[in-house]
């Protein structure tokens, strides 16, 4: 019997599927209440991007929920079609959309940020209020040091 032996060349750990695991473990407890909801991940995504900005043009809302184009123009379709979103053109500019929350759209980020926040709470009360902040900080400086220049 033979033990086969690694010859891989890495030496790090997978960090791309680290933050996708860490990701969908956060996610876990998120999606149940979004899902109760009738939401998607990323109509959820849409929803905090306009909760968060008010009114917002469509190209930010995208970059902002990190969906691309194609995907965004069916997922803002389906939330209008639900009465969670609604398009506007700029009067001065009319290649320009902006999208913004109707008052169902509102209501349902003020009721799903009460979950999530109480699961940041719960997050920062397991890790400690400065370990979080380290990831947060972290985050952000990955972020930030892999963006183009």
């Amino acid at each position: 019997m033979s033990i086969l032996m690694s010859t891989t060349p890495f030496v790090h750990r997978n960090l791309p599927r680290l933050l996708l695991q860490a990701r969908e473990a956060v996610m876990a407890h998120t999606r149940p209440s979004l899902r109760e909801h009738d939401l998607s991940d990323q109509q959820w995504r849409v929803l905090r991007v306009l909760g968060e900005h008010g009114a917002v043009e469509t190209g930010r809302v995208a970059r902002e929920a990190f969906i691309l184009g194609p995907s965004l123009t069916g997922v803002l379709a389906r939330m209008e079609r639900d009465e969670l979103i609604r398009r506007s053109r700029d009067p001065e500019d009319q290649r320009r959309t902006f999208i913004e929350a109707t008052a169902r759209g509102k209501r349902l980020v003020k009721k799903l940020s009460g979950t999530i926040e109480a699961h940041y709470a719960w997050l920062e009360g397991s890790l400690g209020k400065d370990k979080l902040g380290q990831l947060y900080q972290l985050l952000d400086e990955l972020i930030a040091l892999e963006q183009p220049s």
